[in-house]
């Protein structure tokens, strides 16, 4: 029997191939099927991914409390941890003792001297007054008997210089009074003023530093991990929990370059997971300005080469029974034209 020419054999494949590729879309999707890939379908292919919150003491200590376990949840406000405040409780009392003395040395500069010293000095100047009286009296007399002879001149000088010393004397006492009824000087009292304003913020920075070591969650997250144990020593700076706020979950899929003028910031893509509802919401935060080749964690038979430009979105209200879990595979559905 005389073999078929090859010519004959090139168009028959020729002709096989553009059949095939012709009526590929009734054939292919079984195939691959069976082979076990998945088409996507033109839709874009990414990943969750999560930005973590590590938190950290700032000084070095011994962990007494660690009430979160890895995989749990906190609320906001929650204690994380606890680093031995034993040091920076004593650092907060020695403020708040040295603000009340600041405070009470203050208002005693305010007030002027206390009622019973007061009262010593108007004391003393009734006494003098008294005296004064007395030593007006005896210097009238001596005034009217040494012109007639009846007293020396030494007694009258005696008289007159016991009036001069009493006046003074009551003109001491009476401003003695006047002061201690008024305040301190504007100076002395301004400087006392700042005092307090310089231990108020030793005791802010105090607090600050006691409120360091027994830090509380900043938001509702996960606890992604947990680095030490109760027990342990925590270097300074080094993180004891890692926190996953549902805030910082985002997505990051890869758009080809024909599709990339698409994206736009704050545009709103669709897009699924396994075990996700069909056609949940994000917002794209951020679109990158240079393209790459699609990367190995991406799997697709029809973009494997592709050039593709790496897009992040944030998703909207996710159902509670939903966890998008970083590094979970996502698809996301191709833009419409004219989306918004």
């Amino acid at each position: 029997m005389k073999a078929p020419p090859k010519r004959a054999i090139f168009i028959v494949l020729v002709v096989l191939l553009a059949v095939g590729l012709v009526t590929r879309g009734y054939w292919q999707p079984p195939l691959f099927g069976l082979l076990g890939i998945q088409e996507d379908d033109g839709r874009y292919l990414g990943y969750v991914e999560g930005e973590t919150s590590l938190i950290a003491p700032p000084v070095a200590g011994q962990l007494l409390e660690r009430p979160v376990d890895r995989g749990g949840h906190v609320k906001k406000g929650d204690r994380l941890f606890v680093i031995d405040p034993t040091v920076a409780r004593s650092e907060v009392a020695r403020a708040e003792a040295a603000l009340a003395e600041t405070k009470a040395r203050h208002e005693n500069m305010l007030t002027g001297k206390r009622p019973e010293e007061q009262d010593v000095v108007r004391a003393q100047r009734r006494e003098a007054e008294a005296s004064l009286a007395m030593a007006e009296l005896e210097l009238k007399r001596q005034t009217e008997l040494l012109p007639k002879g009846f007293t020396t001149r030494q007694a009258y000088d005696q008289a007159e210089s016991q009036v001069n010393q009493l006046r003074a004397r009551l003109a001491s006492l009476a401003a003695q009074e006047r002061v201690g009824d008024l305040s301190a000087r504007q100076a002395e009292i301004a400087a006392a003023a700042a005092l307090i304003v310089q231990n108020e913020a030793n005791l802010a920075q105090a607090r600050k530093k006691l409120a360091d070591l027994m830090p509380v969650a900043p938001e509702d997250a996960l606890v992604e991990n947990t680095f030490f144990n109760v027990g342990e020593w925590v270097p300074a700076g080094t993180p004891v929990v890692s926190l996953l706020p549902a805030s910082r979950v985002k997505l990051r899929f890869f758009v080809p370059e024909e599709d990339i003028a698409k994206a736009r910031i704050g545009r709103k893509v669709s897009f699924t997971c396994d075990g996700c509802p069909p056609d949940m919401k994000a917002s794209i935060i951020y679109v990158s300005p240079r393209a790459e080749y699609t990367p190995p964690v991406i799997y697709s038979q029809s973009a494997r080469t592709k050039l593709v430009f790496l897009i992040e979105a944030r998703p909207d209200k996710v159902p509670d029974n939903i966890a998008l879990a970083p590094g979970l595979p996502v698809s996301v559905a191709p833009f419409a034209e004219g989306g918004a």
